[in-house]
């Protein structure tokens, strides 16, 4: 289910779109449609071998092809190495859209930024089973999407952190994201893979200090990294995480879309921590 969000080709922002892909075919002509506002869209794709490259060229985009290695490579390749019109640059997924009130903010928000504006940070509705999972997907998250050209970078290879050279500001508006376009079976198979890496994560950060302190600051996105580093610390965790996402936040609300996404979520994070104890048995040199 997607809603009808898209502005006129007559209503140009002076923003350049980034949309990283890989096998998008099925996702890549909603969210270039939501975009309609930009005459400056990049796909910068991952060597799709589907219809991706054909479907950006026929809608106007520029596709940039380089390989895979990681996601924060990928962005900070695609912000350092594409010229583009503008001197702000929109990142969407290729299953997120850019409804029309965010777009007429993005135009207020850069027409009004200070010189020391570097990045806009915006939320973002997921959609499952044809509903805004309000509470079960841990609504608010903030992005670091909407940002100046040589003023950010990207770290981590996955749920990547913006790193701002200078102030950083937050949007009214949301993002809309459809993650299950593909069906439930891919976002399996795509959190399958995300959960190796957020292993490789999860056990590195097991040995970084806490500070508590930080569980308080105002910074939404220092919040969620040292409330992550203590969570993967919990014993139970995909327990309580499900415990968190349907009964804490209120995810019941949601019906039954909240209650399986919260059943999604804990199997993610169940995936994580049988990698983990894989890694350290194989490291000991034990049977997996």
């Amino acid at each position: 289910m997607c809603h009808s969000i898209g502005m006129g080709s007559d209503d140009r922002i002076p923003v350049s779109v980034l949309i990283l892909t890989l096998n998008e075919e099925e996702n890549l002509p909603g969210c270039i449609d939501s975009c309609a506002w930009s005459d400056d869209i990049v796909v910068f794709d991952s060597l799709s071998q589907d219809r991706t490259r054909e479907i950006g060229l026929t809608k106007g985009a520029r596709v940039i092809d380089r390989p895979f290695d990681n996601y924060a490579a990928q962005r900070n390749a695609a912000l350092t190495t594409v010229a583009y019109k503008y001197s702000w640059v929109l990142m969407v997924d290729a299953d997120e859209r850019v409804p029309q009130d965010l777009a007429r903010e993005i135009a207020a928000a850069i027409a009004g930024a200070r010189a020391d504006t570097a990045m806009f940070r915006m939320r973002r509705k997921d959609f499952f089973m044809g509903r805004w999972l309000k509470r079960s997907s841990g609504y608010p998250t903030w992005f670091g999407r909407l940002v100046r050209i040589g003023r950010v970078r990207v770290e981590r290879e996955i749920n990547e952190e913006y790193i701002a050279v200078g102030v950083t500001q937050p949007l009214n508006g949301h993002l809309y994201h459809y993650p299950f376009n593909k069906g439930v079976s891919f976002w399996f198979d795509r959190h399958n893979r995300y959960s190796s890496m957020e292993a490789l994560a999860k056990a590195a950060m097991q040995v970084d200090p806490i500070v508590v302190r930080k569980l308080f600051t105002l910074d939404p996105i220092a919040r969620r990294r040292i409330g992550k580093r203590l969570l993967y610390r919990l014993p139970l965790r995909p327990f309580i995480v499900f415990v968190y996402l349907y009964i804490v936040r209120l995810g019941v609300l949601d019906g039954r879309a909240g209650f399986y996404f919260s059943r999604m979520r804990a199997i993610y994070e169940f995936f994580i921590d049988v990698k983990v104890l894989e890694a350290k048995r194989r490291k000991r040199g034990l049977p997996v």
